[in-house]
């Protein structure tokens, strides 16, 4: 009988480590050739192309939004209602500078003529004169709406109201001008430059083919002739006498009084009050307060003036590239013409 208090005996374990296999003493068999390939490392999502592509859509849109703002500005600004939206308004016309196109002036006088806010216009002048034919076309306009009796529409001399914007300002309702504003020069004026000996000098002969006798008359390559010389004055003369006549009828002053003033030259405004080149002395504040209270308005009048026209990038980008590179041969060309110009 066994002693159950006896040294038990240690049970054997459940599994028994099988023996390692004998080594064999030939060389393992290579792994097959697919075991060599890897796969390809998976390519990371990358950000940067999205952002680019979004961005130059995104400048792209915004190019086009400013391009059309720009249109938009362009055509408002050529449109130039000059329409006042106020009532009982002075419109404001500035004509400064030389006076090389009417058109433009032309349009803002009808528009403001025919704009019942309107209730006065007044000629801002600080001009030299200009081109003989658009300040006649000027002054036939003023003349139009003075004579009408719309409204009535005044000149006021800045610094200089000579020649061709004298004439103008001859058929408003009434002129004021500075003390010492210059005013006045009524004649013509034709000149060119000639550059026959400049010609000869570079060994250039041009050749000119024509039919009449005058056909080239004051062609700058060669010397007037004496024919081609009684036929300019003749030119000039009558242009004169235009617009002697012409300010005659503005001032309502008598044809031969003002040939004796009609002698080119100018006066202060001072002295042409004497003269009755001008009717009072004053400035643009002067003449619009009084202009004001002759239509009816008391107190600070609203003053309403065409939009100006800036030029943009997009006009320069658009417009013709002889605007900004001139043609080198027109360097020394100087425009033949009849002027009304003080210079």
């Amino acid at each position: 009988m066994d002693d159950p208090t006896g040294p038990q005996q240690p049970d054997p374990p459940a599994h028994q480590p099988e023996p390692p296999a004998q080594q064999t003493s030939a060389a393992a068999p290579p792994p097959p050739a697919y075991a060599a390939y890897a796969p390809p490392p998976q390519r990371r999502h990358r950000v940067w192309p999205w952002l680019l592509l979004g961005g130059g859509l995104f400048l792209g849109f915004c190019a086009v939004v400013c391009v059309f703002m720009v249109v938009i500005a362009h055509s408002l600004n050529d449109s130039s209602t000059g329409f006042s939206g106020l009532s009982d308004s002075i419109a404001v016309v500035d004509i400064d500078g030389e006076i090389l196109s009417a058109d433009t002036i032309v349009d803002q006088l009808r528009k403001y003529d025919q704009d019942d806010s309107v209730k006065a216009i007044i000629l801002h002048i600080d001009s030299p004169g200009g081109a003989a034919a658009p300040s006649q076309e000027i002054y036939h306009e003023v003349l139009h709406i003075r004579d009408a009796h719309r409204k009535p529409i005044v000149a006021s001399i800045e610094s200089v109201g000579a020649s061709g914007a004298y004439y103008v300002a001859s058929a408003t309702n009434k002129i004021y001008a500075n003390q010492a504003s210059v005013v006045g020069s009524i004649g013509v004026i034709m000149e060119w430059t000639n550059y026959g000996d400049l010609l000869k000098w570079a060994k250039l002969k041009p050749e000119v083919i024509h039919a009449g006798s005058l056909k080239d008359a004051g062609d700058p390559s060669h010397e007037m002739t004496p024919e081609e010389r009684v036929y300019f004055q003749s030119l000039v003369d009558n242009m004169y006498g235009q617009f002697v006549a012409d300010v005659s009828v503005g001032r309502h002053i008598a044809p031969d009084q003002i040939k004796t003033l009609a002698t080119g030259q100018v006066w202060t405004g001072e002295q042409a009050i004497p003269l009755h080149l001008i009717d009072e002395a004053g400035g643009f504040r002067q003449a619009l307060l009084e202009t004001a209270k002759s239509v009816g308005i008391s107190g600070e009048p609203s003053v309403v003036k065409p939009t100006v026209y800036h030029r943009t990038l997009w006009d320069a980008l658009t417009s013709n590239a002889d605007n900004l590179f001139p043609n080198p041969g027109k360097i020394i060309e100087q425009h033949r013409g009849f002027y009304f110009l003080w210079q």
